[in-house]
């Protein structure tokens, strides 16, 4: 893979190469030089960036043509940051704890086949330690399901190791269907008055099965180049449902990780990645960069888009970019980027 320093050393005529578009904000990093060539490297038919800085203001760039920053877009997996933020608000209200059962909530759900619910907790779900298969293997986010059915699915596949970590969309499924069952509300009204009417989220839903993406938005294209802009979300449910913005991903993650959505000890508890040997909290994963800056935040693959948020522990400064394919050709270039906007430069 070609170092970060060769990514960035490669002559601005390369940025020529696809339209570029960028605001005449301040800028501290040096992502902007990076992100043409998630298209002229990475393949991807567009690209796009926010960075937000509480100190510095905003930043928008894109690649390509078809992309604009106020696009609609699916996240993907970034929904499991929204549940597991609705996890922990209840546990704060009492209403839950990490160490109850899946059994306690869900009784009879997870039995057979190795699997016991009275043996996983909501800590094990919510770190990926549960043991349980993840249901996507078989469907390849392509098949709409009930979340019983991804549960049936991931139930007949071999499970992993109880307490070590294995990602698996499942146990998200799961988490949606607790907090249906503690509240009676469905994890998407849930999220819509605990999350995104609080922030004024105004691009964010959980569209159900609705399969258009709302105005404005681009176009979305599998990796072998098949238009895939109308899609059931209920190929990946409380794993992997949301739509949203750039900005609104930006404020989202600054709000969580600045304190604005769950107590200092509840955080603490999202931040916490011993259970997952260090590689994932509790809907949120670190990444330490080279310079030894760790960020914090999630990444989206469904089909037709990649999306990536990091941000600082702070959430001072967040940056969300996306490419409207599933795939990236060159997979070196979301370290690049990542380092390029985190890590100090040097002269």
């Amino acid at each position: 893979m070609p170092s970060l320093r060769s990514l960035l050393a490669v002559p601005a005529v390369l940025a020529l190469l696809c339209p570029v578009a960028a605001s005449a904000a301040p800028r501290a990093g040096a992502a902007d030089a990076v992100l043409p060539l998630l298209v002229t490297r990475g393949r991807a038919p567009a690209a796009a960036l926010l960075v937000q800085d509480r100190a510095t203001g905003s930043f928008y760039g894109s690649a390509g043509t078809g992309i604009s920053p106020a696009d609609h877009f699916r996240a993907g997996s970034i929904t499991k940051t929204f549940i597991a933020t609705i996890v922990l608000q209840l546990v704060g209200e009492r209403r839950l704890s990490l160490s109850d059962t899946v059994e306690q909530h869900l009784p009879g759900l997870l039995r057979g086949a190795g699997h016991d619910g009275r043996g996983i907790t909501l800590r094990a779900l919510l770190t990926h330690t549960s043991g349980l298969a993840d249901f996507t293997t078989v469907t390849r986010g392509s098949v709409p399901l009930t979340p019983a059915q991804a549960v049936r699915i991931a139930l007949a596949l071999p499970p992993a190791r109880p307490g070590r970590y294995a990602y698996s969309s499942t146990n998200y499924v799961l988490l949606g269907m607790v907090i249906q069952q503690v509240t009676g509300d469905s994890y998407a009204g849930e999220a819509e008055r605990r999350i995104i009417r609080p922030l004024g989220l105004s691009g964010t839903s959980f569209p159900g099965s609705r399969t258009s993406l709302p105005s404005p938005h681009g176009r979305a294209y599998a990796a072998d180049g098949t238009d895939v802009t109308a899609l059931d979300p209920r190929v990946a449910g409380a794993a992997g449902e949301l739509v949203t913005t750039l900005a609104d991903l930006d404020r989202f993650y600054a709000a969580l990780l600045g304190g604005a959505l769950l107590s200092p000890r509840l955080l603490h508890s999202m931040l916490d990645t011993r259970a997952a040997d260090g590689s994932y909290g509790m809907g949120l994963f670190p990444v330490k960069l080279p310079c030894g800056t760790t960020v914090w935040g999630h990444n989206g693959r469904i089909p037709g888009s990649y999306v990536r948020t990091a941000a600082t522990v702070d959430g001072r400064r967040v940056l969300t970019f996306r490419v409207n394919t599933d795939e990236m050709a060159d997979p070196g270039l979301e370290p690049a980027l990542l380092a390029s906007e985190f890590c100090p430069r040097t002269t």
